[in-house]
């Protein structure tokens, strides 16, 4: 074969070039630290570095942003809940108090005023929040849990289940002494023959007090709902409840709590005390009922500061009472659905974890209408003490005949009657109230315990995203990163080559066929 000088020309070059080449892509993995500079010098190498780059940004969002926002979401909620069991406790420690101590007046209205105070303090830690969000309102985080302020522009219709366990059977004293009635010009019209007594209470309790009563042309029905042997509602083919028995407003009677016949309903009758939110049922209404639920709805505006808002517990439809037009009201009226909202996190690879506690599951209307009965009690021992001081006071008047001191007699006798029966239903609220409180108590710890082991859970999965984090991170480097050492000795030997080749190169160039003439 025949090597002409354009032969050796070519060669020499081609060499020189590849050298060139071999020699560059060393400096690149030598200044870069990575193994390969573009896909195409290793399309295997290219495509596990982008499944494992894509991998480690998904850690790193777990890692670094999803788990240290739900850690402080629920270290926050967690907080609360403690709060709240210990205020809770202190209730307790005052129904204690009230239950087996002999209190006086100033007693019972420092209790009073405490269990309102710590009533209140209870639902502000409701609305408890976390970087603006209310934790305790599902999927409303933008929606405090209770009123902050009295609220008078919004309107609910509000349907409540009380289920058969809630029905309360209590006592009331009734044919109380009518003191402020009584006239010394006409004592002898006045009843001192009718003795205060206590009579059995069948009491639905609603949620709410002060709701709007027929007299105010407001809705208001009393449902019982047909339930399935398996203890769930039966439906119809649209599935709404079906119910075995319903009661309208015209079918019960409506009066308020200082009605002398409120707690005294026939046996066949209801009583509706709007003023309480309190059901009152006849026995015969109880018996036949006893074993059955309560679907009660009715309409409720006017909201005291620290109240549960409606929409997180129940369904409800809320009104604008400041949009006038009532067509606009009703268009614009919001409609919601009790029901389960929690807010769930992604933590770790196809891994979900809820982070929220709901309302109902720590914060109940029980405990303040619980304490407001006790609040009731005491004002009740109060007032018949007060009138007793002024009978007393009364009967001092020396111009006073001694009928109408006779009179007073018999009426400071009802009192007193009056005063130890009542004294009796402090007790028992107070009593009532222990196992109420005990039951709050352990609701709030439950729902404490729940976080905190969701908590545990989030600090395991967070352990092994650490160690993920290293190992996704070293087999990275192990599939990018370049051998340094490897790289340098292979760097060297290939500049020692590239120079040989110009070296050579030099040599051959040199000779011209002048040189063998």
């Amino acid at each position: 074969m025949r090597i002409t000088n354009r032969m050796m020309t070519n060669n020499m070059l081609y060499n020189i070039n590849n050298n060139k080449r071999t020699l560059n892509g060393l400096e690149e993995k030598y200044a870069t630290g990575l193994a390969i500079q573009r896909p195409s010098d290793d399309p295997i190498v290219a495509v596990r570095a982008l499944k494992l780059r894509t991998n480690l940004s998904e850690l790193n969002q777990y890692y670094e942003k999803n788990i240290p926002d739900a850690k402080s979401w629920m270290e926050t909620t967690e907080s609360a809940l403690k709060v709240t069991s210990e205020i809770i406790t202190k209730i307790h420690t005052y129904c204690v108090q009230g239950a087996n101590d002999t209190l006086t007046e100033e007693d019972r209205r420092s209790i009073a005023i405490n269990l309102q105070e710590l009533k209140s303090q209870v639902y502000q830690e409701g609305n408890a929040n976390y970087a603006g969000r209310y934790l305790f309102t599902g999927y409303k985080t933008n929606t405090p849990l209770v009123f902050g302020d009295e609220c008078h522009t919004e309107h609910y219709t509000i349907t409540e289940t009380i289920t058969s366990d809630q029905v309360e059977i209590g006592k009331r004293i009734v044919d109380t002494c009518p003191y402020k009635e009584f006239d010394l010009e006409n004592y002898d019209s006045f009843d001192t023959e009718t003795r205060p007594n206590e009579v059995t209470v069948y009491r639905l309790r609603l949620s709410y007090d002060n709701v709007r009563s027929v007299e105010d042309n407001a809705s208001f029905t009393l449902k019982i709902p047909s339930k399935l042997e398996d203890g769930t509602y039966e439906l119809d083919d649209d599935g709404n409840r079906i119910y075995t028995d319903e009661f309208s407003e015209n079918d019960m009677i409506s009066l308020t709590s200082t009605d002398p016949s409120a707690y005294k309903p026939e046996p066949d009758e209801i009583h509706f005390l709007a003023d309480t939110g309190e059901i009152i049922l006849g026995s015969e209404v109880y018996d036949k009922f006893r074993n059955s639920d309560f679907e009660v709805t009715y309409e409720k505006q006017d909201f005291e500061k620290n109240e549960l808002r409606p929409e997180h517990y129940f369904d409800c439809v809320r009104r604008d009472l400041s949009i006038e037009d009532e067509d606009e009201r009703e268009e614009k009226a919001i409609k919601f659905t009790a029901e389960d909202q929690k807010i769930a996190f992604e933590i770790n690879f196809n891994q979900q974890m809820a982070i929220n506690i709901q309302g109902r599951e720590a914060f109940r209307h029980s405990l303040g209408r619980t304490v407001d009965d006790i609040v009731q009690a005491i004002s009740d021992v109060d007032r018949v003490k007060d009138e007793i001081e002024e009978v007393k006071l009364a009967m001092k008047d020396d111009t006073l005949t001694d009928e109408q001191v006779a009179k007073l007699n018999d009426i400071l006798s009802v009192l007193n009657t009056e005063l130890d029966l009542k004294d009796g239903i402090m007790r028992q609220a107070y009593a009532k109230a222990l196992t109420a409180m005990s039951n709050e108590e352990d609701r709030v710890n439950v729902a404490t315990a729940d976080i905190g082991t969701r908590y545990n859970r989030l600090e395991l999965t967070e352990s092994r995203l650490s160690t993920q984090q290293t190992e996704f991170t070293d087999l990275l480097s192990q599939n990018e990163d370049a051998d340094l050492v490897d790289t340098v000795v292979n760097y060297n030997a290939m500049q020692t080559v590239y120079n040989a080749s110009l070296s050579s190169a030099a040599k051959v160039v040199q000779n011209t066929l002048l040189d063998f003439l």
